[in-house]
């Protein structure tokens, strides 16, 4: 059974940094790339940003790139979304995915490229 976990959300204030994590069980963690999404209330998920297997390939909203850096550490099981000059419109819950494949699809900001969820971790940015 896949089980992602995230973690790491807060209430932080405008310019300020968080740092999310996401833990992952019960498949090989270093085979599939990894996605980093986003809801915010009334708003449909949306992507933020996306890692290869090995994460040498990375992929970024536009309204996050420069501000945010995934990553990941396959020996720890875990992707990692680093968030800097956080804004108020960055205020959502934040979920991770487990990726189909081990390379970013075509498609790597769609939610159907991805088959497995975490719960989400909230995320609130005050002005």
């Amino acid at each position: 059974q896949v089980q992602l976990v995230e973690s790491g959300g807060g209430l932080v204030q405008a310019g300020g940094s968080l740092r999310l994590a996401c833990a992952a069980s019960g498949r090989t963690f270093s085979s599939y790339a990894m996605g980093w999404f986003r809801q915010a209330p009334e708003k449909e998920r949306e992507f933020v940003a996306a890692a290869s297997w090995s994460g040498a390939n990375t992929y970024y909203a536009d309204s996050v790139k420069g501000r945010f850096t995934i990553s990941r550490d396959n020996a720890k099981n875990t992707v990692y979304l680093q968030m800097n000059s956080l804004k108020p419109e960055d205020t959502a819950v934040y979920y991770c995915a487990s990726g189909r494949t081990f390379s970013v699809g075509r498609y790597y900001y769609q939610t159907s490229e991805y088959d497995y969820w975490g719960q989400g971790t909230q995320v609130t940015v005050s002005s």
